[in-house]
């Protein structure tokens, strides 16, 4: 049973315009925040199986209901401190979801991924731009 919650919301006239393909313009959009995920999935307090688990669910139902436009929380991660060593950064999920989104399964589906918006989570978050979904 996963503990990742899931929003959808629905597409605006302007988003069905936009989300036709990935544009400059569109790209530029994305990272000022200006277009609103369609859906949304929080992967805070997950271990990473249970993160990759929840994530190939997410994004594959995302494609089958004609999502694009996803956001992916990952969270900044924590500081923990090795002896001696100074700060090393534990951000386990901000640093796994990039690979897994350029990795199959999951990988087909992934036409862009940037950093969010600040509105929408900054460096603890991603939106993900899904491929069209040719079968529906």
């Amino acid at each position: 049973h996963s503990k990742a919650h899931y929003y959808f919301e629905e597409k605006t006239k302007a988003q069905k315009n936009a989300l036709k393909s990935m544009d400059k313009n569109s790209l530029k959009k994305l990272k000022r925040g200006k277009l609103n995920p369609q859906a949304k999935l929080d992967l805070h307090g997950l271990t990473a199986d249970e993160a990759y688990n929840a994530l190939i669910r997410f994004i594959i139902r995302s494609h089958e209901i004609n999502k694009r436009l996803l956001l992916v929380i990952t969270g900044k991660g924590q500081r923990s401190y090795n002896r001696g060593n100074g700060p090393v950064l534990a951000g386990v999920l901000k640093q796994k979801v990039p690979h897994w989104l350029r990795s199959d399964p999951i990988s087909p589906y992934v036409l862009e991924f940037v950093e969010a918006h600040q509105k929408d989570g900054g460096a603890g978050a991603l939106y993900v731009y899904l491929k069209k979904n040719k079968a529906a």
